[in-house]
Formats: structure tokens, C-alpha cells, sequence
């Protein structure tokens, strides 16, 4: 059962947050991310041939969350929080804590890249060098800025994806991992669906406005479940800031889009997400004393956003299973 194995690993607290680099710093270096991070208890992914058709990783037999029961607590006993759609997660057994909407489809922006993540993750040999083309950077609005012909590996891309959020090397990832990003929409869509997220439909690796892509707050949960799991993901998600080394030497720093890194201790990642037909989306994950939740909120405003998840967040913590 995922209760036992999870309630058996060592929860990663959220780490110190590093303070922004000062005036007149060119570089930053936190935590190297090249190495393969250890998180005792934790499955490592390893690089294996992806099958032709496309069969998403097999997960692990305890891995059965009941993201579909019905919620332990009334949503008149939980902080309001102004998201349109959103659903609390008992991280350690996968029990619904709280939810609202939970089930109604809509656009959900670039949560939806912790998917291609995991997709990524399948086809593993993380250090494979990829060539940048014309076609992967012709995207809006997030760019990381990468140039047609340059080379980077898929684990430097991956880091950068997940933590600045730019389009353009999701674009880059999946059309390296499949060809095309049509091909790379199927594996997702199969991905997904192994997860038991079946009310869902991914046409992008990205999460920009695409006819027919849709998810739901309890969909992104189920496939955050799994994204929180993975020890590579949480290496990510959880760094607030970030160097990345563009192929002409020059370095930047990037930070997190997860403003509640570094504002709410027990705050260990996940991924934020806007458009103008998703409003603003956020998964975030938190732990304390041994007790981890997951919340996804989907369709709200800048205003409420963060401090709706840190108030939910904080709730649900005290009553997780420990």
C-alpha cells in the first residue's frame, strides 16, 4: 500500500532557501543539480529503451492513491481559498483531504509540464546531449533564450523547464523525446492515463492554449502524486534559484516561479502556471513533522494564489497522517 511504502521514506524537508545573489554577482551556485540526488527510500529512475508504441514506466505495485475518495473533511471546515477548481492531498496515502470542482475540466497552463517531466524521466539517459533547432524556439511568452544549434544535455534542459518554466525547452525536450510535438502529446495522453488520470487530454508539452487540451484538479493531482515520488522532480521543484550555462558560456541565474519558496518553510515545490483561459494554476507540495500534502488550485488570481495555498497548505498539514 502507498501509505506503508511512503510513510516509510524520508520526507524531504524544504531546505534552507539560499538568499538572492547581491548587487554586482554574476553567477550563483546552489545545490548541484548533475549529480543524482539521494532521497533514502525514493525509486531512482533508470534509463531503459523507451518501446515502440510508446508504453509509459509500469509503476510500482504500492502505488495505489485513492485521489477519488470522497474528502475527509467538508470544505465548510477548510480556509476558503478563491480558486475556481481545487483538491488537498493526505501525501502519504493519497486520501483526499478537501476539494472543490474537483472534477471539471478546464485548461490548467503549465502545471500540466510536471507530466512531460515524468514523460521525459521514462526515457531517462538523462546526460544524452540534444541540439536546439529553428523550430523548437519559434514559442511565446517564456523563453529561456536558447539558440538553433546549440547543444545542452537533457538533464541541464530539464532542470531549466521545470524551475523557469519556459517554453521553448519544453518544445526542445519533446521534440527530442518524440519526434514531433503530436507524437509527444500521444505519450503523454498515455502517461496520464496510467496514472488513473482518464478525464484529461494534453496537446502540448508546455500547457499554452491548445483546442482540446484539458485536465482537472483531481487529474493533476493524481499525476502530482506521482511527479512528487520522483526523486529527480523534487530535486527541481525545490530550488528556488537556479544557474544555467548557455552554450556561449554566459551564465544566469533563474529563479523558481513558485513564489512560496522561500515565503513558507514547510514549501517544497511543485509548479505554477498561467494563461488568460486558465487564470492562475498552482500545485504545491509542503511537509512537516512527517506530514506531506499536495494541493492543486486551478483557475484563480495573483492575489489570492499564494496565500490561499500557504493557509490551505498549513490546514491540511494538521491533519494529514503522520
Amino acid at each position: 500500500m502507498l501509505g506503508v511504502a511512503l510513510a516509510a521514506m524520508s520526507l524531504v524537508a524544504c531546505a534552507a532557501q539560499p538568499s538572492r545573489p547581491g548587487a554586482g554577482t554574476t553567477q550563483y551556485a546552489p545545490q548541484q543539480p548533475w549529480a543524482q540526488p539521494q532521497y533514502p527510500g525514493y525509486p531512482v529512475p533508470v534509463a531503459q529503451p523507451v518501446p515502440s508504441p510508446y508504453q509509459p514506466a509500469a509503476q510500482p505495485a504500492f502505488y495505489t492513491p485513492d485521489v477519488s475518495a470522497e474528502p475527509m473533511f467538508a470544505a465548510s471546515q477548510a480556509p476558503s481559498i478563491n480558486a475556481a477548481s481545487y483538491i488537498l492531498l493526505d501525501a502519504s496515502t493519497g486520501r483526499t483531504l478537501v476539494s472543490r470542482n474537483a472534477d471539471t475540466r478546464r485548461a490548467v497552463a503549465s502545471t500540466q509540464k510536471i507530466l512531460t517531466a515524468l514523460v521525459i524521466l521514462d526515457a531517462g539517459n538523462l546526460d544524452k546531449p540534444v541540439r536546439v533547432t529553428s523550430s523548437d524556439i519559434s514559442v511565446e511568452p517564456t523563453r529561456l533564450g536558447i539558440k538553433a544549434g546549440e547543444t545542452y544535455t537533457r538533464r541541464k534542459l530539464l532542470y531549466a523547464f521545470l524551475i523557469k518554466s519556459a517554453n521553448d525547452v519544453a518544445n526542445v525536450l519533446a521534440r527530442d523525446n518524440a519526434g514531433s510535438i503530436s507524437a509527444f502529446a500521444a505519450k503523454m495522453n498515455a502517461k496520464a492515463r496510467s496514472l488513473g488520470a482518464t478525464s484529461s487530454n494534453f496537446r502540448n508539452p508546455h500547457g499554452l492554449p491548445a483546442s482540446g487540451q484539458y485536465s482537472t484538479a483531481r487529474d493533476m493531482a493524481r499525476i502530482a502524486m506521482a511527479a512528487y515520488r520522483n526523486s529527480i522532480i523534487r530535486d527541481a521543484v525545490r530550488q528556488k534559484y537556479f544557474t544555467f550555462r548557455y552554450a556561449t558560456g554566459r551564465s544566469v541565474t533563474l529563479e523558481n516561479t513558485n513564489k512560496l519558496l522561500g515565503s513558507m518553510p514547510e514549501c517544497n515545490g511543485m509548479k505554477t502556471g498561467y494563461t488568460n483561459a486558465a487564470g492562475r494554476c498552482l500545485i504545491s507540495t509542503a511537509t512537516s513533522r512527517g506530514r506531506a500534502v499536495i494541493l492543486v488550485q486551478l483557475g484563480t488570481k495573483t492575489k489570492y494564489i499564494w496565500n490561499d495555498g500557504r493557509a490551505l497548505m498549513n490546514w491540511g498539514l494538521a491533519r494529514a497522517k503522520g
